[in-house]
Parts: C-alpha cells; sequence; structure tokens
C-alpha cells in the first residue's frame, strides 16, 4: 500500500455553542472527535458536511455562517498507521443535534478548560490542530 492509500480525506464541522465545542464518539471507538466524515463521489465539502451533520445528529448548518476554519493532519484516531486529512468548517446548526447512525456518544466540551487528564480520548487531529485554531480565535 503506498503513503497516498494510507490517507483519510474527510471533512468535519466546528460548532461552537456558549463555549462549548461540539465532539462525537462513534460507535466500537474510544476517541472524541468533530462530527462529520467522508465525500462520496461528486459531493463538494459543504454537501458532504451537511450528508454527514444529518446522517450523524439530524441537524443543518446554517447556511450563511459557514466558513474554512482551515486544513489539517494528524495519525487518524482509529485506524493505526493512517493519516487523517481534514477540511475543518466553523458553522451554527440548525436545530438540535441527537445521537444518530454510528454515533455513540455526544459531548460539549468546555473550550475554556484543557482536555482532563485520564479523561475522555481526544483524537490527534482535534487535540493538535483544532483545538489550538479555536482557541487561537477566541
Amino acid at each position: 500500500m503506498s503513503p497516498a492509500d494510507r490517507v483519510i480525506r474527510v471533512v468535519s464541522a466546528a460548532i461552537v455553542q456558549a463555549g462549548a465545542l461540539l465532539l462525537v464518539r462513534k460507535r466500537g471507538t474510544a476517541a472524541f472527535m468533530l462530527p462529520g466524515g467522508k465525500a462520496e463521489a461528486g459531493e463538494t465539502e459543504i454537501e458532504t458536511l451537511v450528508r454527514e451533520l444529518d446522517e450523524e445528529l439530524g441537524c443543518r448548518l446554517q447556511g450563511d455562517g459557514v466558513a474554512l476554519l482551515g486544513r489539517f493532519q494528524a495519525p487518524a484516531a482509529n485506524e493505526p498507521g493512517f493519516t487523517v486529512r481534514s477540511a475543518v468548517y466553523r458553522g451554527v446548526l440548525d436545530g438540535a443535534p441527537q445521537i444518530r447512525a454510528e454515533i455513540e456518544e455526544m459531548w460539549w466540551f468546555d473550550l475554556a478548560l484543557d482536555p482532563p487528564p485520564g479523561g475522555p480520548v481526544l483524537a490527534p487531529l482535534l487535540h493538535h490542530h483544532v483545538l489550538p485554531a479555536l482557541k487561537s480565535g477566541l
């Protein structure tokens, strides 16, 4: 398998409400991450995000507030030996999120706090890239 075959490309949503970031943990995994997922053939990043948020949380993003936070890369949380590359968009939810599809748990992580030592596991991309980017913009 070539290095290019070991890259997982995803689109994720950084949803912040009242100073807390929405995180999810998928069924059968240990790490919390941003909601989102892989594109289907022909989808744009925004179309992927809209579909994934509907499937995972039963809600949508408000159309006028979606903005690219950044493009980040880190070791994949749940696939050893793989790298995840994510386009992360900020946005505001239209509707209340509910656990659906493959989501096991949802957590509103207080951005004013550091991740608790020995607490819930955060995906490397979230911990090393997204949280610092969000905190630098607060």
